[in-house]
């Protein structure tokens, strides 16, 4: 792939967006634990309608509100019962919701871009990456974070690359997955996948780390799914209703003519 300075320029506001993602990402998992981590982010859904009317100026059905309703309450009602637990990070939950605010841009800016790149994601990927490495250059030098890398004591540990590299692996196939579905289906499709993962990995955190929830903690989760299943479910059937009624009117019209 060769390189193209206005191309890089197009795919910048997704590489910005990326870079947030990944570093409030991971700040969250810093502060919370594996299975609050779900409810930490679940904002993603709510903020993709606050957006879609900000940005797009697209209004939202009563139905679709009443779902982001269920998702928000299950958000507070996991804090409560992470607060109940003496495990509640404010700190976390806040990057939570900035990382909820990133993924809800970056599924929005990935569509947006890719007719910059003739919609190749092996491409997107590429700009996108190169991007983030010269964007995280700056960040590390003001945040201090190339002094720490420098004193790292496992630096020259075989493991520890290892165990990078793997993870590097990992955030380039799910990069590259991402893109390739919103590319053929859409944000909203790609939320889908979303929900079913969240649900996965918070059971499977859960059992990993041998720890016991209260009923009120799963029931924020299932809050949390639900709400989001149900907003896919109720803009998938709006997408419908909306696809099928111009036949349906073209069918009333021929049928007066008959």
């Amino acid at each position: 792939l060769n390189l193209d300075l206005k191309v890089a320029r197009s795919v910048l506001p997704l590489s910005v967006v990326f870079i947030g993602m990944i570093t409030f990402n991971n700040l969250c998992l810093k502060y919370v634990g594996v299975p609050f981590y779900n409810v930490g982010r679940s904002l993603t859904t709510v903020f993709n309608v606050l957006l879609s009317y900000l940005l797009l100026k697209q209004t939202t059905s009563f139905y679709a509100l009443l779902t982001c309703g269920v998702i928000i309450g299950g958000f507070w009602l996991g804090i409560d019962q992470e607060g109940a637990e003496g495990t509640l990070s404010l700190t976390g939950t806040i990057f939570g919701v900035l990382a909820s605010l990133c993924v809800s841009l970056n599924a929005i800016y990935t569509k947006k871009v890719l007719p910059a790149v003739d919609h190749s994601i092996w491409r997107l990927t590429f700009y996108n990456n190169v991007n983030a490495c010269v964007l995280f250059l700056p960040l590390m030098i003001v945040l201090g974070e190339l002094r720490a890398l420098l004193a790292f004591t496992h630096l020259s540990s075989a493991h520890f690359w290892l165990m990078m590299t793997l993870g590097g692996l990992f955030g380039f196939a799910i990069g590259y997955v991402t893109g390739l579905q919103i590319k053929f289906t859409s944000p909203l499709t790609h939320n889908v996948s979303g929900t079913a993962k969240a649900c996965a990995q918070t059971v499977l955190a859960v059992l990993y780390y041998e720890e016991i929830k209260s009923f009120l903690w799963w029931t924020s989760n299932l809050m949390v799914l639900g709400g989001s299943s149900a907003y896919t479910w109720v803009r998938g059937w709006e997408m419908q209703k909306t696809q099928e009624d111009p036949s349906s009117k073209d069918g009333e019209k021929s049928a007066i003519r008959v």
